[in-house]
């Protein structure tokens, strides 16, 4: 290659540096400040007919209620609170969300360690079970477990839709915490043991403090998941225990009678798990971060 030519390349490299440098700086922030604030026009749209009268909804936009801010009112969520069968569905997520995700957080926990530190028959044989387990579809197993709820008396309650979340979340729980705790400097561990720590004592004050990440970011994971999931609550659930998605879906078949109903409620079902997120976004990006690296 002749000097010419190398600083010719020289150059285009130089240019094309720069031009990633520029796009990696202002402009590019601007441009995710303007696609993250687009996203968000739904959401926003959402809310502001949640606090629109039924008559203004079904005929005009949500953006007029910036010229005529009067017509805004809390009567959409009165409405909501007054209707037992909403309440009643938005307790029922709440009770199927928290122990669904409570449990798959601490068994995966209690599972991921003894396949990553504790020595027994086919560990990682069982691990790879495991992993298999990943690509089984959720529909593969709707009618088989509908079938085996209905004899053991529990398809239709809360604890069947529970024991469906918990039962296809603990695979991915498994192999992520797996990983995860496998990464622990195994000196930290036998320095522990020699203190005289057993296992118990060494899981709980030194593995699950170094694995809040992982297991924050799981708990989010699964939290967001069960909260929004329709397909599994559909089939296991009865009219006692539907939860919210649910709800709101046979409230789509009226919709030209309860519009007043479907805005502040769908955005009570979308803002709540925002605010868990955000509530653990810090540690969210620990996990993720710490997954990255690793």
């Amino acid at each position: 290659m002749t000097a010419l030519d190398s600083t010719g390349v020289r150059a285009k490299r130089s240019v094309a540096a720069r031009v990633a440098s520029g796009t990696a700086g202002g402009v590019m922030r601007v441009f995710l400040i303007l696609v993250a604030l687009l996203w968000m026009v739904p959401t926003f749209g959402l809310l502001v007919s949640s606090f629109r009268d039924p008559t203004d909804i079904a005929s005009t936009g949500w953006w007029k209620a910036f010229t005529a801010p009067s017509e805004l009112t809390v009567k959409s969520y009165r409405t909501l609170l007054e209707n037992d069968a909403i309440t009643q569905s938005l307790l029922n997520t709440v009770w199927i969300t928290v122990p669904a995700t409570l449990l798959v957080v601490l068994i995966g926990a209690m599972a991921g360690y003894a396949f990553a530190w504790m020595d027994f028959k086919g560990r990682d044989w069982w691990f790879v079970v495991v992993v298999a387990l990943l690509v089984v579809p959720v529909q593969v197993a709707l009618i088989p477990l509908s079938d085996l709820f209905g004899k053991i008396g529990i398809f239709g309650d809360i604890i069947g839709v529970v024991l469906f979340h918990v039962g296809f979340g603990l695979p991915f729980a498994i192999f992520l915490l797996r990983n995860f705790f496998a990464e622990i400097p195994r000196e930290l561990l036998e320095a522990a043991r020699l203190d005289g720590a057993g296992e118990v004592r060494l899981f709980t004050t030194v593995v699950l403090p170094l694995g809040a990440p992982a297991i924050a970011s799981l708990g989010i994971f699964q939290f967001l998941w069960v909260w929004n999931d329709m397909l599994v609550a559909l089939v296991f659930s009865d009219a006692r225990s539907q939860p919210l998605t649910v709800a709101l879906q046979q409230q789509v078949r009226q919709f030209g009678s309860n519009i007043e109903i479907l805005a502040p409620g769908a955005f009570i079902s979308m803002v709540i798990p925002l605010a868990v997120f955000f509530a653990f976004q810090r540690q969210f990006v620990s996990g993720v971060m710490a997954g990255a690296v690793k």
